[in-house]
């Protein structure tokens, strides 16, 4: 059922209501029950019937009393009324008519009689409607042409022209556009829902219908832009478009068309023929009116010159003056612009921040702002813009007035689409980018710093994994970084159980102190799973107070355990050799010391002999002290031989023994 076809019944009889409203409903109709006069009124305070269904039987005073009130009450004006009643005299049923009765069915009725009599009713009243629609319209087109015929500046009427377009053809926006000389840009001089806006610039490349009728020069209507194919691109850009239906009509030059007449409405529209003849008369009379006054080419070059004009940008603020508290509060800068470049508006934060007063930012355009370096991508940035292109969060270097050089993080974005403009805001992020670069720098430099460390640095988070392993770390345990880093947990590199121990101990506040080991020796394990004899200090990495980590640092003491054992060796060899001498020296100091009286004594002995030669039992004690002394001194002469060394250097200025050498004349005899 539609509600545009309600059917406002009066009837004080119940059960005859429920068989009307059946009926009614049967037929696809709307209907609205009442009981009284008094009722039907009080429904039309909020609604307006399509037509009443009176039944003439209502209660006193009489039914044609109450049939006159209704025809008076000025909202059923339009409405036909249909009575139902019993009248059998040709006077009753003329009365009927002369008190305002549009039809008339006799009771009892037949339900298909009853129906086809509303619906005549209402197609009479709808044919009329359209009828006094037609003539409302008719006057208006030719209202506006006559006056676009009897001016030579027809700027201040192009407003009127396209809001009375809107209205009588039931569309959302009408806009009148002209095309530049390039075919690429077209200006919009009028448009029916903003009274202030002239010559706005827009990219025709985004307009795929204008740019048809630009080439063909006839009329096109698009009823369902969801659909059409023409509109696929901006669909793929922009899927919510905003209208739903087109009707562009061409203002015809002598060589084509030099602009049109832009019907948009947001639902789905007929564009009934009707409609369409009314637009295309009212848009021939703009294009005679245009070429008549001669002014087609002053509006081009007016519209190019408005672009740099102050006075054109200051309207165009106006456009913006519903953000201008947002924007004059705004903690960031902010900046509107135009598609091509020019600044429209600027609030307090952007002046304070590039030093220009709001004169001198009005008279700028977007690459004014930039860097001399950063020229030529505001031009790639403008271009952008053009595309549907609003990049956000970037850095851009600006020159400010004093010539300094800034550096800003800028986000853009398209506020008013319609308007072609772009707002982008920024903040002054110079110090926080030289910042930024002195950290890198060293954050680099520590890092080389680790890499250099002739020790072993790693470094884990309270999970164990490894976070940090310096090159030198890399050299001791035989993994490459890129292995270990985010991928290893530093267990892997401790006997077992010995990554706990040691994290116990830099625990302990009994060792080192808490956080802390230090000079701790430690046997790891490297790639192939050999021990390897570290020295270990290390620490947890606190943060706010909290460990969030710990760092190792590994001092390869292997080589230095390899000499200590080497050092020990020969310590022990020297000892050795020492205990040997002294025994040498012992022994020659004994044979020095008897060499003198064993010669006496053999001397002597021989004396001895030669006197005793005649007594034979002293003679052969004599001989027996010879023989004793003799071997007594071959003895000591054995002795002797080992007395007879010489001295090596061994270790700084220590001499000790050579023994090789003290043998070699072993097999000579050594004199006493």
């Amino acid at each position: 059922m539609s509600a545009e076809l309600s059917i406002l019944v009066v009837d004080d009889d119940a059960v005859s209501r429920r068989v009307l409203e059946q009926t009614l409903i049967d037929a696809g109709l709307t209907p609205i029950l009442t009981s009284s006069r008094a009722q039907a009124l009080a429904r039309l305070e909020t609604h307006t019937p399509t037509v009443v269904l009176f039944d003439l039987a209502v209660p006193a005073p009489d039914g044609y009393a109450e049939l006159e009130q209704l025809r008076k009450n000025p909202r059923l004006a339009g409405a036909p009324i249909v009575v139902l009643a019993a009248l059998e005299s040709d006077d009753e049923v003329a009365r009927l008519f002369a008190l305002g009765a549009n039809d008339y069915v006799h009771k009892p009725f037949r339900p298909s009689e009853l129906i086809a009599r509303i619906r005549g009713q209402i197609r009479v009243r709808q044919y009329v409607d359209r009828l006094s629609q037609r003539d409302r319209d008719q006057e208006t087109v030719l209202a506006l042409t006559q006056t676009l015929a009897s001016t030579l500046d027809i700027r201040d009427i192009l407003f009127t022209v396209v809001q009375r377009v809107a209205a009588f053809a039931h569309v959302d926006r009408c806009s009148i556009v002209l095309f530049g000389e390039s075919g690429n840009v077209g200006y919009v001089l009028a448009t029916s829902d903003d009274e202030q806006l002239r010559d706005l610039p827009i990219a025709l490349e985004k307009y795929p219908e204008i740019r048809e009728v630009l080439a063909t020069g006839k009329a096109l209507v698009i009823r369902d832009g969801t659909e059409h194919p023409l509109l696929e691109v901006v669909r793929q850009h922009e899927p919510m478009i905003g209208f739903n239906s087109f009707a562009l009509l061409p203002i015809l030059h002598d060589h084509g068309a030099m602009g049109v007449l832009f019907l948009r409405s947001k639902q789905k529209s007929s564009f009934d023929d009707h409609e369409l003849s009314l637009v295309t008369t009212l848009t021939n009379a703009v294009a005679i009116a245009l070429r008549n006054a001669r002014i087609l080419q002053s509006l081009r070059d007016a519209t190019e010159k408005s672009r740099s004009l102050r006075a054109e940008a200051e309207r165009r603020v106006q456009l913006f003056q519903r953000y201008a508290d947002f924007f004059e509060s705004a903690a960031d800068s902010m900046v509107v612009i135009d598609r091509d470049g020019q600044v429209l508006f600027a609030n307090p934060r952007a002046r304070e921040v590039t030093g220009f007063s709001e004169t001198e930012l009005m008279a700028l355009r977007f690459e004014d702002f930039l860097a001399p370096l950063e020229r030529d991508r505001a031009s790639h940035l403008l271009r952008g813009f053009l595309n549907g292109v609003y990049p956000r969060g970037v850095d851009i270097a600006i020159t400010d007035k004093s010539g300094a050089e800034r550096m800003i993080s800028v986000s853009f974005s398209s506020v008013l689409h319609e308007d072609n403009a772009v707002v982008f805001s920024f903040r002054d992020v110079t110090r926080e980018r030289a910042t930024a670069i002195e950290l890198k720098q060293t954050k680099e430099f520590l890092e080389s710093v680790i890499d250099s460390s002739v020790d072993g640095i790693v470094s884990a988070n309270l999970r164990g994994t490894v976070l940090l392993f310096n090159r030198a770390a890399s050299r001791i345990f035989g993994y490459a970084p890129s292995d270990v880093v985010g991928k290893m947990r530093v267990e892997t590199l401790y006997p077992q159980g010995g990554a706990k121990e040691i994290m116990r101990k830099i625990r302990d506040p009994n060792v080192s102190g808490y956080g802390r080991l230090e000079d701790h020796r430690v046997d790891m394990l490297n790639a192939d799973g050999e021990a390897i004899q570290v020295l270990l200090s290390a620490s947890l990495v606190i943060v706010n107070g909290k460990p969030i980590g710990s760092v190792g640092i590994f001092t390869d003491i292997r080589e230095k355990l390899r000499m200590e054992a080497r050092l020990a060796k020969a310590q022990e060899e020297l000892r050795s050799r020492e205990k040997q001498a002294i025994v040498a020296e012992l022994a020659g100091a004994a044979a020095h010391e008897l060499n003198q009286p064993l010669t006496s004594v053999i001397g002597y002995a021989e004396l001895l002999k030669r006197q005793l030669i005649d007594q034979q039992q002293l003679f052969h004690a004599a001989d027996v002290i010879v023989r004793e002394s003799e071997r007594m001194a071959e003895i000591v002469r054995k002795v002797g031989k080992i007395t007879k060394y010489e001295t090596k250097s061994y270790v700084g200025a220590a001499k000790i023994l050579d023994l090789e050498k003290a043998t070699e004349t072993e097999g000579e005899e050594q004199p006493l």
